[in-house]
């Protein structure tokens, strides 16, 4: 129980199984910085240095969004830029939230620069060094509601049962199923600190999005028949079935 408590900790207190920035192509931007006064060339810099590390910021009017954004947010991050408070420094800090306005990544710059305009970029240059270049996954089908609040990957599933077991084994691997939350849950060796796949909820009933071990495949899992399935995607493009049946 102990060993059980220390890996739930450990899930719940790190971002590195959750959806992260790089998976993003399009970001969103504020018309106005709101703990700012004036703009300070801020918008400016910070939209040049999005599109340098491969993302595509979108505009204000959202009728102007392409299609895969505009049919479901949960393919857009939104970023903000706040002013930290300091006496002698000029300090900010960039946040990015996902689409259930959770956050996925906050990064802090600051200088020793006093003139406002150019501390405030040159805190900001300091900031973006740590955002990762866009490394996008698959984009998420149009909501049904317009905007979905969770994502919901392709998937047709004619046979689902959602399990009650917690021990699962594929003839390889025996897994233990730990609930976090009521949207995640995780697969991982008994005893183990590191989970073998994160899965967490979309708008579909059943079917999730997967982060697998090695933090940079993303795929969908789902019940059936009483078992969990993730989908591994294969060198040459296609995906096997990996069938963990309960015990």
């Amino acid at each position: 129980m102990k060993k059980l408590s220390i890996l739930v900790l450990a899930v719940c207190s790190t971002m590195v199984f959750a959806q992260k920035v790089s998976d993003y192509k399009y970001v969103s931007i504020p018309e106005k910085f709101e703990t700012f006064k004036e703009d300070y060339g801020l918008k400016n810099f910070f939209t040049k240095a999005l599109t340098g590390k491969k993302y595509i910021v979108l505009p204000v009017i959202k009728d102007q969004w392409p299609s895969e954004a505009k049919s479901n947010y949960c393919n857009v991050v939104a970023a903000d830029i706040m002013r930290d408070k300091s006496l002698f420094k000029n300090k900010l800090i960039i946040q990015f939230k996902d689409c259930n306005n959770k956050q996925i990544l906050e990064v802090k710059g600051s200088s020793n620069i006093k003139d406002f305009e150019e501390g405030f970029q040159d805190a900001l240059k300091q900031a973006v060094t740590i955002i990762p270049v866009s490394n996008p996954v698959a984009f998420l089908p149009a909501s049904t509601t317009g905007q979905s609040t969770s994502p919901e990957p392709v998937v047709s599933v004619t046979s689902t049962t959602a399990p009650e077991a917690n021990s699962y084994s594929n003839g390889k691997l025996d897994l233990q199923k730990i609930q976090i939350d009521p949207n995640q849950f995780i697969l991982a060796k008994s005893g183990s600190s590191t989970p073998f796949a994160v899965f967490r909820t979309t708008s579909k009933s059943s079917v999730f999005l997967v982060k697998l071990a090695d933090n940079t495949t993303t795929t969908i899992g789902y019940f059936e028949n009483g078992g969990i399935v993730i989908d591994i995607p294969q060198a040459d493009g296609r995906f096997s079935k990996e069938v963990f049946v309960a015990k």
